[in-house]
């Protein structure tokens, strides 16, 4: 059964939740792109706060680009997934490639962001890190270390959506984790919260960041 109509109405239902966080001073909200941003929006909207974006890109499996065992940050964390890096027998060759190349999709994706992202001081800030959705967890625990280097006064992680045991491991890490949708079955998606699912186009963080900022 869906939870949320879209990635809009998810962000509304977060917001309230975090109203009962308090927060040392206006607050930045770093969304996860693409699916995160129509999510962070409307977090930013309703407490008044900064937005932008932590471009996190999954380590994609060798001949498997749906799977990942681990994850790359805008800001230059890797984290990796070192018991599925065993089981699958990766070699540093493979896994240096690998990063080599999520690397350059990064750095497209911010040239095609116009200079919108990446642009907020979170130093002293309480941080509020926001994605439309849990699977493993890696990717938000990529983002949780790469955010938890910039010295902020606090990390909250808000998403509409989790497994279990992507809940447990990124709550273990942070302030405040916000997540209204806990699944503990076998078979978890994402997509299945929400009635309206989509891929995010870049075309659509563009007008949101845009819309925002003006």
């Amino acid at each position: 059964m869906y939870s949320y109509e879209d990635r809009t109405q998810a962000g509304k239902v977060l917001s309230q939740g975090l109203k009962d966080i308090h927060f040392a001073a206006r607050p930045v909200v770093l969304a996860i792109p693409n699916g995160g941003i129509p999510v962070g929006v409307e977090i930013a909207k309703s407490l008044q706060a900064e937005l932008d974006a932590l471009i996190v890109r999954k380590l994609q499996v060798p001949g498997n680009t749906e799977a990942g065992f681990g994850a790359l940050t805008s800001q230059g964390a890797m984290l990796l997934n070192e018991r599925l890096v065993r089981s699958l027998g990766l070699n540093q060759h493979q896994i240096e490639m690998v990063t080599k190349n999520t690397q350059e999709q990064i750095d497209r994706r911010k040239e095609d962001y116009r200079g919108l992202v990446g642009i907020i001081d979170i130093s002293d800030k309480d941080v509020i890190l926001v994605d439309d959705g849990l699977a493993s967890g890696y990717t938000m625990m990529a983002a949780v270390e790469s955010v938890g280097t910039l010295g902020p006064i606090s990390i909250t992680v808000a998403v509409p959506t989790s497994s279990r045991s992507a809940a447990d491991l990124v709550g273990a890490k942070v302030e405040n984790l916000i997540c209204p949708r806990i699944e503990s079955g076998f078979i978890f998606a994402v997509a299945n919260a929400y009635r309206n699912w989509y891929d995010v186009p870049d075309s659509e963080v563009i007008e949101i960041f845009k819309a925002y900022r003006e």
